[in-house]
């Protein structure tokens, strides 16, 4: 549940719990692919007058794509999160916080989620250090062998051509 009731936080406190699967709405248009539930938990507090503090965190495991060479790669996502939400009118031009009207009944915490997820999934990613890629004139995978095609030429960069010529005239 990460939809909580105000009248809740009259007796302390509120703990929060949720499994989000990647289907949900909330991750419409992430570009995305949730590979494991996304594991909410947290804990929503009163912080002052119209404020409240949502302590939490998430736990998931995300796909994306090798950079080097496009394998599927899985990635463990885990973020703290701290988000404050506000009745005040100030809020709403606070990129700090979270508006909420000043007549709810329910502070829903799963914008911070979205957003905190966002932010903790890199955007590049490879599936290890020394990935050799692909090769630039077959496509093969490097990674399984070498693909059998000439070694490119190294032409010269023309702007060390001065240095070159430099050298030359200096002694040994």
């Amino acid at each position: 549940m990460l939809e909580i009731d105000l009248r809740e936080l009259l007796r302390g406190p509120v703990e929060t719990e949720a499994d989000l699967t990647g289907d949900d709405p909330l991750f419409a248009g992430l570009g995305i692919a949730v590979a494991e539930p996304v594991r909410v938990q947290g804990r929503l507090q009163t912080a002052g007058q119209g404020r409240f503090y949502w302590t939490g965190s998430l736990r998931t495991v995300v796909g994306r794509t090798c950079r080097r060479c496009l394998a599927p790669v899985t990635v463990p996502v885990a973020v703290d999160i701290g988000a404050l939400f506000s009745q005040e009118e100030s809020a709403e031009d606070d990129p700090n916080s979270y508006a909420v009207a000043p007549d709810a009944r329910v502070i829903d915490v799963r914008p911070a989620v979205r957003e905190e997820l966002i932010l903790a999934v890199p955007e590049y990613v490879v599936c290890r250090d020394d990935c050799r890629g692909l090769c630039p004139r077959c496509g093969k995978d490097l990674n399984a062998g070498a693909c059998g095609c000439p070694p490119m030429p190294s032409a010269p960069d023309g702007r060390w051509q001065g240095l070159v010529a430099l050298r030359d005239t200096l002694p040994d």
